[in-house]
């Protein structure tokens, strides 16, 4: 058996020994009557009270596998630094309802004299627990107990459905519902650009529109942002990892970046809520809540299935499907089913979209990049890319930083417009292999201009390179030196770099067949890698030779 120090000991005695009688007990952290699970993963809790004097001295949690010091622990916490408002002191009795921990006890404190006596009851301490019971017997659970199961498994079905594959945040989906006080809701699917998964059911178009021009058009300050998103009107599923939720307290989390859809389903965690503009954000649904949601995820993972393919397409057709959903049987509902009618809403589309409206601004552009410099590789970006020299604004950045898959590379200077960037767009299969394989080659490591040469005609290019993290080079664009277009672009470019002290980015954008073509939205930007300017003289690698390209029949 572990005993104290020495030292440990004669510190204990020094303490004053109060004429008083302590109650002690370790009892699981759960309700007999809710047997509430989240509850007793949490353990159990340690008391130390004073039955004398009616205060609690000392409170503890623990694991329930946690071998039995805790409760010596506690005890000398308890003695030494107790909870207000008693002082240090040292008992001349213990009392115990547990014969194990009475028998440990007297082997622990033996030097202590403190007599360690076993009872039958504690009354101070099981008036406690009773208390404990009340408060967790009286808890609203987060979903109502009839419809949680069904709940869970029409969220998983959608996270299955991968509806965000397919539509964009602002491409809403309508669901009308006459039902439950509610009329139609309006179905915004996060979670193209990778980052937040979910649903969000908006109980009016006025809520959505307020919330996304508020966002997009005002202050972007943290406290701006809280209060516009307090201030939506919507109820919600968003899912998490399961090792996030287990974990809230673990900052390291925040600082790397993962995406859900590549973990196996057991390790995604729905999550169910509402947000009202006077009831601020809750994590519950009540009875009638669970209903609407429960109905509204049915309706849009059937429509899901109905409409996929043309979904898939770049643009958002209009689409219209009605359905009759069965209610839970545990329902108090007269009927055993409703119709319910989900219709594509382009035309709300386009005007979220001009809300969020976002201008690249387009110093030069190419389309294609044809010629095989010695040493580089031109498979990175795709031929019928669309490129642009430009600039984003600082306040834009900041939109980028939370809406697009952000890979950052340090701490930049805001000086000047904004960060000079380069923008590639292309279809979004092909923008999302890009990304994925400047990810795997480890990063993006730098941007860079080198001049090259074409032995055959004298002309004389001005080369686009990325570097990987790797030490790879990619080509992803070809400039005449004496195009006057290029030459201005550069010009801006460069300065933009020297005032950002070398830091630059690269943007990855989809949507080239579509509206947004040539003027990528701020909905269109995927990915966004920070990077450093490197000069040729930097890169080192001097001027690069244009190779022939051989074809043989």
């Amino acid at each position: 058996m572990t005993s104290f120090n020495r030292s440990t000991s004669r510190r204990l005695k020094k303490l004053t020994q109060i004429p008083s009688v302590w109650e002690g007990d370790r009892r699981p952290l759960s309700s007999s009557q809710t047997h509430n699970s989240d509850l007793e993963a949490k353990g159990e809790c340690i008391l130390w009270v004073d039955g004398s004097q009616g205060i609690v001295r000392g409170m503890d949690v623990v694991a329930a596998e946690t071998g039995p010091e805790a409760i010596v622990r506690t005890l000398m916490r308890a003695m030494e630094h107790p909870h207000s408002p008693a002082k240090p002191a040292r008992p001349q009795r213990i009392v115990v309802k547990d014969r194990e921990i009475q028998f440990y006890l007297r082997g622990v404190l033996q030097d202590l004299d403190i007599a360690i006596d076993y009872v039958p009851e504690l009354p101070l301490i099981d008036e406690l627990f009773r208390g404990f019971t009340d408060i967790l017997d009286s808890q609203v659970p987060d979903l109502p107990p009839q419809y949680a199961q069904a709940l869970r498994e029409k969220a998983f079905a959608i996270w299955q459905a991968a509806p965000w594959e397919l539509l964009e945040e602002q491409q809403i989906l309508s669901i009308e519902i006459n039902k439950w006080d509610v009329g139609t809701l309006y179905a915004s699917v996060m979670g193209m650009l990778g980052m937040e998964y979910g649903i969000l059911l908006y109980r009016s178009e006025e809520s959505l529109k307020r919330f996304r021009a508020t966002v997009l058009t005002e202050d972007e300050s943290q406290g701006h942002l809280e209060e516009a998103f307090l201030k939506q009107d919507c109820l919600f599923l968003t899912f998490e990892s399961a090792d996030d939720i287990d974990e809230d307290d673990d900052e390291d989390d925040d600082e790397e970046f993962g995406d859900l859809a590549d973990l196996p389903l057991s390790e995604i965690e729905p999550t169910f809520g509402n947000i009202h503009p006077l009831e601020g954000l809750r994590s519950v649904l009540y009875d009638e809540e669970a209903l609407v949601v429960l109905v509204a995820l049915e309706s849009l993972n059937r429509f899901i299935r109905d409409h996929r393919r043309q979904l898939s397409d770049d643009t958002f057709p209009t689409l219209s499907r009605r359905y009759r959903i069965p209610l839970p049987e545990s329902s108090d509902e007269p009927t055993k089913s409703l119709p319910v009618t989900v219709c594509s809403m382009p035309q709300l589309a386009a005007e979220l979209e001009e809300i969020g409206g976002f201008d690249v601004e387009d110093d030069d552009m190419e389309s294609e990049s044809t010629p095989m410099f010695q040493s580089l590789r031109d498979d990175l970006i795709p031929e019928d890319s669309f490129l642009s020299l430009g600039v984003v604004s600082w306040e834009m950045l900041e939109y980028l930083h939370q809406g697009a898959k952000y890979h950052k590379t340090g701490e930049i200077t805001q000086a000047g417009d904004g960060l000079p960037v380069i923008l590639i767009q292309t279809s979004r299969p092909k923008a999302k292999t890009v990304i994925s394989n400047i990810e795997e080659a480890g990063g993006l490591k730098a941007i860079c201009f080198n001049p090259g040469a074409d032995p055959f005609d004298s002309k004389g290019y001005d080369l686009g390179l990325l570097q990987t993290e790797n030490g790879e080079l990619f080509l992803f664009g070809e400039f005449e030196d004496d195009d006057p277009i290029h030459v201005e672009a550069r010009k801006k470019w460069n300065q933009r770099c020297k005032n950002t002290k070398g830091y630059c980015g690269l943007i990855i954008a989809k949507g080239l067949t579509g509206s947004s073509r040539g003027n990528p939205q701020l909905r269109d930007m995927m990915a966004l890698f920070e990077a450093r300017y490197l000069s040729p003289k930097d890169l080192g690698i001097g001027t690069l030779q244009l190779m022939p390209q051989l074809q043989f029949e």
